[in-house]
């Protein structure tokens, strides 16, 4: 599993901090130059969307790395 987080960790694209809810949509607009709130809105209109916005949100959520290298799903398995 070790080999599987590093290749998460070397993800061009990192949660940011100072996002409202994980730093998701931050992180997406910091690392393409984008205005936050237009990646927001992009975020909530994907959640009309049947299973695949929050889905998608969902699992972005436990394996994206944060900046610092930490990553939620590494800590659910106590990896």
């Amino acid at each position: 599993m070790e080999k599987f987080y590093n290749a998460l960790r070397s993800s061009p694209i990192k949660r940011a901090r100072g996002g409202w809810i994980a730093g998701i949509c931050a992180g997406i607009a910091q690392k393409f130059g984008w205005d936050v709130s237009l990646v927001r809105i992009a975020v909530l209109l994907s959640f009309l969307l049947p299973f695949i916005g929050v889905g998608t949100y969902l699992v972005a959520w436990l394996l994206l790395p944060t900046t610092d290298g930490k990553i939620v799903l590494e800590r659910f398995t106590g990896s």
